[in-house]
């Protein structure tokens, strides 16, 4: 009986495949296949510290460890989670002792980024004294979120999402290795590699899913049908506040800026479906209306605004319709940036120069002090002059020549702008104005 509450647990599937030589890692083919920069590492023999950035299930844990394999060294990992200065202290001391028994040690720090800055300082003096090599792993870029003299002493290796045929080739190793006794239509493994996401960790963790609802239902077919009943399949992969987030903001930003509906379409339910604040959203393409289309289209800015207004209204998810048509209406509008330039042009011009008097006869004139110092006292109404214009006045403070930093596209109503524009410079002209 004793041996029922003594039984070793079984090991998840994901750990019963994982890798144990580099020859059977799937994936990571730009830095492991023949002349690549981690297969030339390995045959160097010689170990150097590097940081492993990528998503979540990419291998960033089992190349680690499989770098101490290789380089014959001692391993030991750190949650940057969990630990803390006290915990590196203790790891330097073990990494002494394997030291003087002749063996040089890899410390493998998980998510790295989750370190403070006085904890990647404590890590600095041991990595450049030798006594470790250090390798990180992380999800988020190193360039924000390691401390500048770490990273200067690591290679960074990106690692990408596991492909659609990737996920494939380790399927098949998983269903001869633990699930032969189930048989898988087509329809299922689509739907499983779908919601992996190109994470393998996830993929095997639906397939242990997926093999024990089998057995509970008494079944050995599994249909895409079966999934969707059976596994809570949820959203796929999406980090609200690390890059996948600002990557795919950009992208749909881009997509209309590009005057592409379809992509920035693809980009905004790519972002609803993995969970983004669909009010974080909304202010977004706000912005796009005012940066990208401007006073091209005034009507952008309405829609825009109109769809932020219907989503705060309606919620999720009928609100997201109106935030859909919002983003087809801006890809297709005339696109302008003369104002966002205008404005920006303005603002450094003002931060640089000094403080100018506001000319007199633009001066508010409240008192009779006021008006006895001639404050607005040549100041010309402009709807008692021809077109309502006073030609060849001058609005800004003196000193400074007209700056033209207001430059309407030649698209959209910034084109009629421009005629208008013309028109009134051609006043200004033969009302002598310089």
């Amino acid at each position: 009986m004793a041996d029922l509450f003594h039984s070793e647990p079984l090991a998840p599937l994901a750990e019963t495949l994982r890798p144990h030589q580099l020859s059977d890692v799937i994936g990571q083919s730009h830095l492991l296949g023949p002349g690549k920069p981690l297969q030339l590492a390995f045959q160097s023999g010689k170990a150097h510290s590097m940081i492993f950035w990528g998503p979540p299930g990419v291998g960033k844990t089992t190349l680690a460890r499989l770098t101490a394999k290789s380089f014959n060294c001692e391993f030991i990992a750190l949650s940057a989670v969990f630990a803390g200065v006290k915990d590196i202290r203790q790891a330097m001391e073990q990494a002494e002792h394997f030291l003087q028994q002749g063996k040089a040690t890899i410390l493998f720090v998980d998510e790295i980024h989750r370190f403070n800055k006085s904890q990647q300082d404590a890590l600095l003096p041991y990595a450049e004294s030798g006594l470790i090599t250090l390798i990180g792993a992380t999800t988020e870029n190193p360039s924000f979120e390691v401390n500048s003299a770490l990273l200067s002493r690591a290679q960074v290796y990106v690692l990408k999402s596991l492909t659609e045929a990737e996920l494939q080739q380790l399927f098949h190793k998983a269903h001869q290795t633990a699930l032969a006794d189930l048989a898988f239509d087509e329809a299922a493994i689509h739907t499983i590699i779908g919601y992996a996401d190109g994470d393998a960790r996830r993929f095997l963790n639906l397939l242990e899913q997926t093999q024990t609802a089998a057995k509970s239902a008494s079944i050995d077919q599994i249909t895409a049908e079966f999934l969707q009943n059976a596994l809570s399949l949820n959203a796929r992969r999406f980090d609200k506040g690390g890059d996948n987030f600002y990557d795919q903001i950009s992208a749909l930003h881009k997509s209309v800026r590009g005057s592409h509906p379809d992509a920035a379409l693809y980009w905004l339910t790519r972002m609803l479906d993995g969970g983004a604040d669909a009010k974080y959203l909304a202010r977004r393409i706000v912005r796009m209306a005012w940066e990208d289309i401007g006073l091209a289209d005034p009507r952008a800015m309405q829609i825009a605004n109109d769809a932020a207004l219907t989503y705060e209204r309606l919620g999720s998810p009928e609100g997201e319709l109106a935030l859909a048509q919002a983003v087809i209406y801006l890809s297709i509008a005339a696109k302008s940036n003369a104002g966002y330039n205008a404005y920006n042009q303005a603002k450094a011009f003002v931060k640089s120069d000094k403080s100018r008097e506001v000319p007199v006869h633009l001066r508010n004139a409240p008192t009779k002090l006021m008006k006895e110092l001639g404050y607005g006292r040549e100041y010309r109404y402009a709807h008692d002059e021809p077109n309502a214009y006073a030609a060849g006045e001058t609005y800004l403070p003196d000193g400074i020549a007209e700056p033209r930093w207001y430059q309407p596209v030649a698209r959209g109503l910034e084109a009629k702008i421009a005629e208008k524009l013309a028109f009134l410079k051609k006043l200004d002209d033969e009302a002598g104005k310089n």
